[in-house]
């Protein structure tokens, strides 16, 4: 008798299901993060026009041994979403010299990313350890509660930026939850600034941004068996002055219809119909203090780099 190979759904099966059924179609923008897609974000940090990653750096290059401070003694530091660590470093040495010993337990979806972040560290960081943790956050915060106490939780990158303003209040409290009073986190967020400078930072002229958001249906393809022609799409960013947000959409340029044989679905498109991939909101500091508080943080201190274009808030846990 031949065994026959047991096929298990990726868990991402069911919200890609829903989201390409649903209207408009939209797909969860963690998928963008294979290790191809990794990758395709560093590439994009890089750009000439994706100032927040280099902005952010600036900033804590210029202000980590303030912050260091401001967070306390004797501190763990978890950092969510933290893909290759590539900005952390500067903070942790700012920590790593206020106390003997400290743990940094890097978190994140992709395991690629988790890996290069953990050689990152351990390279530039000497007294650090580096524990790994891969976790997909739809399944919720309790991992924190099981890493050892004082915690300076990291959200950098204006990361909270790809969830709605009730969504974001939601992820904080299920945060928060976790944590006990007087940890710490330190948030990263994009702030509101002229369109003509956020939407080139979501669609740069050398068109790496367009394969990241492309690579999401590569990855459908590869692992469901999807048909998704790729040349019949094209990348949409465009500023959204009511809600303050980038949204970011993969739109067909034909009408046509993909197969996904492992959901035993057919997707019809008709010409400009779009997927809706990510949004990506920016902040003004009342919008700030709108989120924390309901989460139960209180807002401590805020870093801006010179231009005010970007900003880092630590709050407490109340």
């Amino acid at each position: 008798m031949i065994a026959r190979e047991l096929v298990v759904a990726p868990p991402y099966a069911e919200e890609v299901f829903a989201g390409l059924t649903g209207s408009p179609k939209s797909l969860p923008c963690k998928l963008f993060y294979d290790s191809v897609g990794s990758a395709l974000f560093e590439e994009i940090t890089e750009l000439p026009e994706y100032y927040p990653t280099r902005t952010e750096l600036q900033i804590l290059r210029e202000r980590s041994s303030e912050i260091a401070r401001a967070a306390g003694p004797g501190i763990n530091v978890i950092e969510l979403g933290a893909g290759t660590a590539a900005k952390t470093c500067t903070l942790l040495q700012a920590i790593a010299r206020r106390q003997i010993w400290l743990r940094y337990f890097p978190v994140d979806i992709s395991p690629a990313a988790l890996s290069e972040a953990r050689q990152r560290v351990e390279d530039d960081c000497s007294n650090v350890t580096v524990r790994p943790v891969v976790v997909d956050f739809s399944n919720g915060f309790s991992f924190l509660r099981e890493l050892p106490g004082p915690k300076l939780v990291l959200y950098l990158g204006s990361s909270i930026g790809n969830f709605d303003p009730s969504a974001a209040v939601a992820m904080l409290k299920e945060i928060r939850k976790q944590l006990t009073v007087r940890d710490a986190l330190l948030l990263g967020t994009d702030l509101v600034k002229d369109q003509s400078i956020l939407v080139p930072a979501y669609d740069d002229t050398q068109g790496v941004t367009a394969k990241f958001n492309k690579n999401i249906l590569c990855r459908l393809n590869r692992e469901l068996g999807a048909t998704f022609d790729l040349s019949c799409f094209r990348h949409v960013a465009c500023w959204n002055p009511e809600q303050s947000c980038i949204q970011i959409y993969l739109e067909s340029l034909r009408p046509q219809i993909a197969e996904i044989p492992f959901l035993n679905l057919r997707v019809r498109f008709e010409k400009g119909e779009r997927i809706h991939t990510e949004n990506s909101y920016k902040y003004t500091l009342p919008m700030i203090k709108n989120m924390l508080k309901p989460a139960e943080f209180s807002l401590t201190k805020t870093w801006y780099d010179e231009r005010k274009w970007f900003a880092l808030h630590l709050a407490r846990a109340t």
